[in-house]
């Protein structure tokens, strides 16, 4: 029997290396593939969306904050990859009942880092993950050269309509922000803020206002809505993957902020 901690501290004992996998998080399934763990996957949720051909050849057990026990249950899995922030907490005792449970909790890259890192060791992916580790610490430092001489700008990260939510402090999108020396002018807000955009010019007055594509779709209404509410703000529709995915999304990431940031500079 091996014992391990998630990262929320909590122990995982395993009699064997995983063989049934079941991923309720998009962005970890992507990286148990990447991690060459794709025949170990069993169960995906329907927002599990890359590699597209998931879809037809693995069960679908539910969504990110509502699952199908039953399912989940036939498919005798021996390892269940969930996250804090997209998943509820709550269902732990039950998916524990079935399966030993690993619950992530990533707000850095540092933590997405240890999550591969993790990952390798307890599922017997210690190459893979290293590999992956090392070309991703490759690209960030690229990229960070690739920063390092453009000027700060402030912006604003849109997540949610009817509501309007934004990105706050303490979330993994703040942290790639924060990459792209983009100031989060909501950054002294916590998680997910309702705001109001009559009051963004009081409350920062960014320069780049990021309509994110998920988990809300905007679309040029919105873009307009908010346009009458601000001075001089530049708007973009964000892909929400490359933003809020971690693990090896952030390979893709990095060659589509540099992309994002030529197209930016013919605005200012």
């Amino acid at each position: 029997m091996k014992t391990f901690k998630d990262q929320l501290g909590r122990e995982i004992s395993l009699k064997n290396t995983p063989k049934r996998i079941i991923s309720l998080v998009p962005s970890q399934t992507e990286l148990l593939c990447d991690l060459a763990l794709e025949n170990e996957l069993v169960g995906i949720t329907t927002f599990c969306v890359h590699p597209y051909h998931l879809k037809s050849t693995k069960a679908i057990v539910g969504g990110t904050k509502k699952v199908d026990f039953e399912k989940i249950i036939a498919l005798k899995p021996d390892f269940i990859l969930c996250n804090k922030e997209e998943n509820t907490y709550d269902f732990l005792p039950k998916l524990e009942q079935i399966a030993p449970t690993y619950f992530s909790d990533v707000n850095s890259i540092d933590d997405s880092l240890q999550l591969i890192k993790d990952l390798g060791t307890i599922l017997n992916r210690r190459t893979e993950s290293t590999n992956l580790i090392q070309k991703l610490e490759y690209k960030l430092n690229n990229f960070k050269e690739f920063i390092k001489d453009k000027e700060t700008k402030k912006v604003a990260y849109f997540i949610w309509f009817k509501p309007w939510m934004v990105t706050g402090n303490d979330t993994y999108i703040n942290e790639i922000l924060k990459l792209n020396k983009f100031e989060n002018i909501y950054a002294n807000m916590s998680r997910y803020p309702k705001v109001e955009i009559d009051k963004i010019r009081h409350e920062g007055d960014p320069d780049i206002i990021i309509l994110s594509s998920e988990p809300f779709h905007f679309k040029d209404e919105h873009a307009i809505e908010i346009a009458t509410f601000t001075n001089r703000s530049i708007t973009v529709f964000g892909d929400g993957q490359m933003f809020s995915w971690y693990g090896s999304r952030l390979l893709l990431a990095l060659d589509y902020f540099k992309e994002l940031h030529k197209k930016l500079e013919s605005h200012f």
